[in-house]
């Protein structure tokens, strides 16, 4: 099975993630994982990655798409992968095409999570921290103690990419890149969309539900 799972953040991709590897058992790979392992390793296109990220600065889609082949050679892929957080541009999607192509592979199912953009916010911005432990809550859990982890006592915070404004901003810019993706998807008869509103549960046996023949 080779499925991207697309969503925007806060729809709950990395929950149902878990839960798809362990049915189907294979790897989940986010564009951060694979930056982190190319980096770690040193290979050539992670330390070319790692010059634009220590800068602040976008990585090259040549470079992107280069890390990815690199992580999609490895022998755990070599069954099926959860991929998500790439592609981010149809440029991409295409790249993603060919590079599987050459192994006579292919993207079995797009899966999109959707969530509307005001419960989004609501679920980003009322997250909080614990310094102390790195637990995470949302403002809704009641609390014994207001600002109080529950579980070591340390004081809660609310990361600066989690405030309301800059949460905003995020997912203006995912919705943009997002529009075309889909499109490229759609035409190729791979995508299907499922409500994130519902229940964990209620996701993840829709998500199923969706790749049909790809499961097997």
């Amino acid at each position: 099975m080779h499925l991207l799972l697309m969503g925007p953040p806060g729809a709950g991709k990395g929950t149902q993630a878990a839960r798809l590897v362990e049915k189907f058992l294979v790897p989940h790979i986010s564009t951060g994982d694979i930056f982190r392992l190319a980096v770690r390793e040193g290979t050539p296109l992670g330390l070319q990655a790692k010059k634009y990220i220590e800068a602040g600065q976008l990585v090259p889609d040549m470079v992107v798409i280069g890390v990815v082949r690199e992580r999609l050679a490895l022998s755990d892929c070599q069954k099926g992968f959860i991929l998500d957080g790439f592609p981010r541009t149809e440029q991409q999607a295409k790249a993603l095409d060919e590079m599987l192509a050459e192994n006579q592979k292919s993207i079995d199912r797009v899966i999109n999570i959707a969530v509307p953009e005001e419960e989004l916010v609501r679920r980003i911005a009322g997250r909080r921290v614990c310094r102390n432990c790195g637990a995470t809550y949302h403002v809704d859990f009641s609390f014994s103690t207001p600002g109080k982890c529950p579980k070591c006592g340390g004081e809660l915070y609310q990361r600066d990419d989690d405030r309301e404004e800059i949460v905003r901003k995020r997912l203006g810019a995912y919705f943009a890149w997002t529009v075309p993706l889909i499109a490229y998807y759609r035409r190729q008869g791979k995508f299907a969309e499922v409500d994130g509103m519902a229940s964990m549960d209620e996701v993840f046996a829709a998500i199923i539900g969706k790749l049909g023949s790809c499961r097997e």
